[in-house]
């Protein structure tokens, strides 16, 4: 395999050198909580946030491919507001299109996007979309400080299938120093692959980033081409635990032990993509009173 310049857990440009942010509209910003009770003030506070995970489906190449899925994703953003969007299968202008949606239901906030491409073994460059952009995965934050330019982590999967030209990767982006967001999209031609590239993201680079972050909660969301039950199962890579949801299928949601998950929805693409939106919140800090199968 064809080496390529800082592919494992290299550390990206701060994402304010990366993606500048949108103007700020004047719609006023919808209505979130940001704890789940009034509690005492020495009580442990509780954040609360939502979030979205799509597959959009939207190189050109593949057969599931409609040219709808990025005005359904759109649609999506903006009726359901999350605080956290992971994106597999999209070109690099996508998330600069889907940014400017997200800006516009978070208001006031600074958003963080980041893109990382795909690998394309045979030309040692980027996987490309059909229009020839960049073909990759991507991810939506927003931070509290207004000059927060968040911190940038990705890279390509140590492990990958020759017989496939798509070097697989995974990103992570860190906003506000509180929670590593993650996303990655997983080999589907080689299940054992996916199975070794999930145990080797979720059970050495994520733990190694939150580490020197200072052991910050994780959340990975993506299209991980894994099923629960069945052979390879994606709860072999879990982590003991650790919190997973599904949409029944490939897509899951995967959060460490301080991160409760709760509330699972699948939101209806309408054929745009060959995958449902993969919703939940989030519920980050004090006590962890329930825990969702793994």
């Amino acid at each position: 395999m064809a080496a390529r310049p800082n592919r494992f857990l290299r550390r990206a440009l701060a994402v304010g050198c990366l993606l500048a942010v949108a103007a700020l509209p004047t719609a006023a910003p919808a209505a979130r909580p940001t704890a789940l009770r009034a509690a005492p003030a020495d009580a442990p506070q509780v954040t609360v946030l939502r979030m979205l995970q799509m597959n959009l489906c939207n190189s050109g190449r593949a057969g599931c491919y409609t040219g709808r899925a990025l005005a359904r994703a759109t649609e999506v953003i903006t009726a359901e507001a999350p605080d956290l969007v992971t994106l597999n299968e999209i070109c690099a202008n996508d998330l600069a299109v889907l940014r400017r949606v997200f800006q516009t239901v978070h208001p006031g906030r600074t958003v963080v996007a980041a893109f990382q491409a795909a690998g394309d073994r045979p030309s040692g460059d980027d996987t490309r979309c059909r229009n020839g952009q960049r073909f990759g995965i991507g991810l939506l934050t927003h931070a509290r400080a207004a000059a927060s330019p968040g911190t940038v982590y990705a890279g390509t999967h140590p492990t990958q299938d020759l017989a496939d030209p798509e070097e697989r990767a995974w990103l992570c982006v860190d906003a506000d120093g509180a929670l590593l967001v993650c996303t990655t999209h997983l080999s589907a031609t080689g299940y054992r692959v996916a199975l070794s590239q999930c145990d080797h993201l979720l059970g050495t680079i994520l733990p190694i980033i939150s580490r020197n972050a200072g052991y910050e909660p994780i959340v990975l969301g993506g299209d991980l081409n894994l099923r629960a039950g069945h052979d390879p199962d994606v709860r072999s890579c879990t982590p003991p635990g650790h919190q997973r949801i599904d949409d029944g299928r490939l897509q899951h949601i995967v959060a460490t032990t301080d991160i409760t998950l709760c509330c699972r929805a699948l939101v209806p693409m309408r054929g745009a993509t060959d995958h449902p939106g993969l919703l939940t919140t989030l519920s980050i800090g004090g006590s962890r009173s329930s825990r969702s199968p793994t």
